[in-house]
This record gives structure tokens, C-alpha cells and sequence, in this order.
């Protein structure tokens, strides 16, 4: 299973406009690659669309990390793991215990 999370430099958990990185955990292998987000301070929805031409399984999110538009064109194409981790590190570690829903709640992604 890969798995999309957004990321800033210091590997701080950020929205995906702010994140200036998209990483793919890798859990098969244990690996995590990067790539430099194309949305970067421009909108949520450009780095979606990059995310989906990544072919990942998911996407770690928070709550705010997502908008209306960005959740439209993922919802049926990605799992969501809803996480309360501040950091890629810690994220990495917890994937093992965490839910993957197919849907969230608007709550999640409201703007």
C-alpha cells in the first residue's frame, strides 16, 4: 500500500497548499519517497491532482488539510487516514493501527 501524505521541509504535517512536499510511504517496502508538491502556495486542488497521478492507495490527512474541491476529485479514487500527528516521522510509525475510511465527514474538509 502507498500512502500520499503533504509535508513541509522541517517534516511538519501541512494543508496541501502549504506542504512543500508530497511524500509516498511505501509500507510494502518501508520506504518514503519524495516529490516537490507542483500546488505549493498555489491551491489545494493542483496538488490533488498531482497526488492522483501518483497511483497511491491514500492519503494521511488532518482536519483543514483538504477542501471541497480537493475532496470532489478524490472521493472514490483514494482511501483517507485521518491522523492527529504533527510530523511525517511520527505518521510513518502509526499507519500500522490506523482506519482508512472511503468517505469524511464535512467537518474534515470544510473551508
Amino acid at each position: 500500500m502507498k500512502i500520499a501524505v503533504t509535508y513541509g521541509k522541517d517534516h511538519t504535517l501541512k494543508p496541501l497548499d502549504e506542504a512543500e512536499i508530497i511524500g509516498i510511504i511505501d509500507k510494502e517496502h518501508g520506504t518514503i519517497s519524495e516529490k516537490v508538491n507542483p500546488g505549493y502556495m498555489m491551491s489545494k486542488e493542483m496538488s490533488m491532482h498531482y497526488i492522483l497521478g501518483l497511483n497511491v492507495d491514500a492519503i494521511a490527512i488532518r482536519n483543514g488539510f483538504l477542501c471541497p474541491g480537493s475532496y470532489a476529485m478524490s472521493v472514490g479514487k483514494l482511501k483517507y487516514i485521518v491522523t492527529d500527528k504533527e510530523n511525517v516521522d511520527s505518521l510513518a510509525d502509526a499507519l500500522n493501527d490506523s482506519k482508512q475510511l472511503d468517505e469524511l465527514g464535512e467537518e474534515l474538509y470544510q473551508e
